[in-house]
């Protein structure tokens, strides 16, 4: 029940934010998403000073007191915000977005990079109440900025902390960011495209498979919020005020996500600069010191959130992984010879064209449908249309995509990994989502611009062409829902099958022999695993160091060793944790302490192992 009660606190605060935007201009379709990066960009400014706990309370209390406000005023008529009306994508969303968070509660974080920093960042911050510093060797990544762990932790602050939890903290922030997209629309009350980008939604899930929603990892939050982005320049191309703060709140969380956001600002930055060019009705003379200004104020002061955490990182932590330098790119690079680049590139090259890869496959869905329906729409419906324009300018962020991630390749990863292009569809996945719903607004307003009637108000089930016309409608607007409807189910129900498959999965092996720590320790456990790649990619060790919620958490599979070195390498640890059957470690335990152990969680004491329950 507190978790209810802690979930509506949340609720109402955000429910104020978001109301509150909405009376200064903001869309009610870019409203959820954009009271939730705020609110990200204020309680950056709380961690940043040490204030994180504090930070939480004020910011989901601001936006209770707003609402409170808001509702008062309301009662004197003033302030009331236009209803929009309920509309089929409003149920497709809230429905399968409802189904997909009671999937999200039960699900288990198994992925490795949950424990090599998302969730561990999320715990640490929840738990210690600040941003890691330089004695807290727990957090491995430090240069990663904060900002979804930021959120997430403050939904988990009032909903309690668990794996479910976190999830559907993230699925929230990215539900939100995609409700964006219908904003787009010519017509909101059209079932065909309103489904249409409904379907669209649920395709990309397909391109995240590699990952899912059951995780914390970003890489289908970094697009779905550049989306929302240029969905906001788009809407506000004549609110210049609005414009300019939308575009600069959007760029400061992108930034805040991950280092890797830079080439999605590229991307904002390149829309805005054509916005404000296009739709400029000053003079020639004078878009040349407007536009450069109101582009240039805009990313700047984006910017100035990223600007202060790399001062941040560097200031604080000496040496970091991932970090952003040019120092670093170039001795990568000088350590490569001329023959590793080349294989490098042979391999990066081969997979682009493999029609075996799901990137790939995406980039030529997304050209057939646009180049196919501009076809269409221009040569058989004489329709002047941008959907090639389109088309070519997705086609070329794609190839500046892939000339960044070979970079990415060449000049951040170590040659082993480098040369199996380690993460690769990963990467190109995040790409082929943004593309895909960008592709898909304007390819819905081709099809709503090809319908009989361009008078919305004379819009009804008379204004069609002919009986057939209207058939084919008819039948389309079904089709297209039903598979809207069964694509999104195909993902929730591939969630619950991963959970079901992963239920022999380590950090499962873990819940069942001991209970999480809460407490920030340096406490030496042993994480005993027979799995060998487990512990040589260090997952084992990455699990047991979130799960007990200390940096000295080791994972060991030999333990081809005498009676008297298992006794010394064992009364090196205080505690060891045995997840799974080790036969090894079970004969050596009944030779040395006369126990016959098999699995469990025990404390290492002088006479043995006590089993901690």
């Amino acid at each position: 029940m507190n978790a209810w009660i802690g979930f509506l606190i949340y609720l109402l605060g955000l429910i104020g934010y978001n109301g509150t935007l909405r009376r200064l201009g903001v869309s009610p379709y870019l409203g959820w998403i954009t009271a939730m990066l705020v609110q990200i960009l204020m309680l950056y400014v709380f961690a940043m000073t040490g204030m994180l706990n504090l930070g939480i309370k004020v910011v989901t209390y601001l936006g209770i007191a707003l609402l409170v406000i808001w509702i008062g005023l309301s009662f004197w008529h003033k302030g009331q915000l236009k209803f929009e009306g309920i509309h089929l994508f409003d149920l497709w969303m809230l429905g399968l977005g409802g189904v997909m968070c009671s999937t999200l509660i039960h699900s288990p974080l198994v992925h490795y990079d949950n424990f090599s920093h998302w969730a561990v960042m999320v715990k640490f911050m929840t738990f210690t109440g600040r941003l890691p510093g330089a004695a807290d060797k727990l957090i491995s990544f430090t240069s990663y900025p904060p900002a979804t762990a930021l959120y997430i932790t403050q939904f988990v602050h009032w909903t309690g902390f668990s794996d479910g939890t976190m999830l559907i903290a993230q699925f929230l922030l990215i539900w939100a960011a995609a409700y964006s997209i219908f904003a787009g629309l010519r017509d909101r009350s059209r079932a065909l495209t309103s489904f249409a980008l409904c379907f669209t939604l649920a395709i990309s899930f397909v391109f995240n498979v590699a990952i899912r929603l059951n995780n914390l990892l970003v890489d289908y939050v970094l697009p779905i919020i550049t989306v929302a982005a240029i969905v906001g320049i788009f809407v506000y191309r004549n609110q210049h005020v609005l414009l300019f703060f939308h575009t600069a709140i959007f760029i400061g969380a992108l930034m805040l996500v991950k280092n890797s956001g830079t080439f999605y600002v590229v991307m904002i930055g390149g829309y805005l600069l054509y916005t404000l060019i296009a739709n400029s009705n000053s003079h020639w003379y004078e878009k040349i010191f407007s536009v450069p200004l109101q582009l240039s104020g805009s990313i700047i002061l984006g910017l100035l959130p990223f600007l202060w955490w790399n001062q941040h990182v560097k200031q604080t932590f000496t040496v970091s992984k991932h970090e952003i330098s040019t120092q670093a790119y170039s001795k990568q690079l000088n350590g490569e010879s001329h023959q590793e680049l080349l294989k490098i590139f042979h391999k990066f090259i081969e997979q682009i064209f493999s029609l075996n890869s799901l990137s790939t496959k995406g980039i030529i869905l997304i050209n057939v449908v646009l180049i196919g329906t501009w076809i269409y729409a221009r040569l058989l419906k004489d329709l002047k249309n941008n959907l090639l324009g389109m088309a070519l300018l997705l086609d070329f962020v794609f190839v500046a995509y892939y000339v960044s991630l070979f970079g990415m390749y060449i000049l951040s990863m170590p040659y082993a990994e480098a040369i199996v292009l380690d993460g690769f569809e990963r990467y190109m996945a995040s790409m082929v989502i943004a593309n895909l719903l960008l592709g898909s607004i304007p390819l819905v307003r081709v099809l709503d611009r090809l319908q009989f009637e361009q008078n919305f108000q004379k819009r009804n089930t008379q204004s069609f062409k002919s009986a057939s016309s209207k058939n084919i409608y008819q039948i389309s607007t079904l089709v297209v829902g039903f598979f809207a409807i069964t694509m999104m189910y195909s993902e929730i129900t591939g969630t619950n099958f991963t959970n079901k498959m992963n239920h022999n999965t380590l950090p499962l092996q873990m819940s069942r022999i001991a209970k999480p720590w809460y407490h920030l320790n340096h406490k030496k456990v042993l994480i005993v695993d027979p799995e060998k790649v487990d512990v040589d990619d260090y997952y084992a060790g990455y699990v047991g160091r979130y799960y007990f919620f200390t940096d000295k958490a080791v994972g060991q599979e030999n333990f081809m060793m005498t009676p008297e070195a298992f006794k010394q390498a064992v009364e090196q640890y205080d505690y060891v944790a045995i997840p799974e059957t080790h036969r090894t470690f079970t004969v050596l335990t009944q030779k040395v302490y006369h126990q016959h152990v098999i699995t469990g969680f025990f404390k290492v004491t002088n006479h043995g192992l006590k089993r901690i329950h």
